[in-house]
This record gives structure tokens, C-alpha cells and sequence, in this order.
């Protein structure tokens, strides 16, 4: 991944796998809000992990998915402004069956970043200088 910037105020990009990612700041941070921030985006990728379990798991099964939803509520620490708590509720339709619900949250809850944040990685940050 390759990270860069446009010198357009706090526009951030990522190269990634043939993707280019962009990040921005709000209005407030001295950004334009044209883009997610590097956090949003984080928050998204937990809840569309899921949203990817959910949907194999009914597509193997034969499901409609096409009434089924999620949504993730966030709680953070007033004094950090860390996130302290995760919530993300299925919203199924009456049609889903019941005998399904705890095989779909035990699917949901494979969602590799959600793994990655119970066991983190070594996270290492070096400046170099140009040769």
C-alpha cells in the first residue's frame, strides 16, 4: 500500500490492490468533508466485515438478503474520545428463518477485522530519510 497526499488541505490517498482510497477531514479539522476520514473508514470496514459474513452465510443457504440490514451504534469515552464499544445489530425480516438467527450471529462475528482488533498487530512506524 502506498500512502500520499495531493497538498489539497488534508486529503489523504492509499493506493491499495489496484484501489485508490481517499480520506479527508471535516470542515472542522481543516478539511473539506469530501471523503471519509482514516477513522470513519475503520469503523466502516468492521461494519461491512460483517455485513460480509451475514450475506455468505444467507447466499450458501438460499436467503433473500435483500430485507436484511445492519447497523452499528458506537459508544466512546468522553474524557479519551476512544471508542469503547462496538454494537452492530441485524435487522432481519419476519421471512428469515428463526432456526437461523444464532448460526447467522456466529457468522456475523468471523469478520476478520473484528479478529485483528481481539488480537491486535505490532504496529511500527519509522521515518526514513532520502538517500
Amino acid at each position: 500500500m502506498d500512502i500520499y497526499f495531493t497538498g489539497k488541505g488534508q486529503q489523504v490517498f492509499a493506493d491499495f490492490k489496484g484501489f485508490t482510497i481517499q480520506t479527508d477531514q471535516s470542515a472542522a479539522a481543516g478539511g473539506t468533508g469530501i471523503a471519509p476520514n482514516p477513522f470513519q473508514l475503520f469503523l466502516v470496514s468492521i461494519g461491512t466485515c460483517a455485513g460480509y459474513y451475514v450475506l455468505q452465510f444467507c447466499q450458501e443457504r438460499g436467503i433473500d438478503v435483500s430485507d436484511i440490514r445492519l447497523h452499528a451504534d458506537f459508544e466512546r469515552d468522553s474524557i479519551t474520545n476512544l471508542t469503547t464499544k462496538i454494537s452492530i445489530s441485524i435487522q432481519l425480516p419476519s421471512s428469515f428463518p428463526a432456526k437461523y438467527k444464532t448460526a447467522l450471529e456466529r457468522a456475523a462475528n468471523q469478520c476478520t477485522v473484528k479478529k485483528h482488533l481481539v488480537h491486535p498487530p505490532e504496529i511500527l512506524i519509522q521515518a526514513k530519510l532520502a538517500e
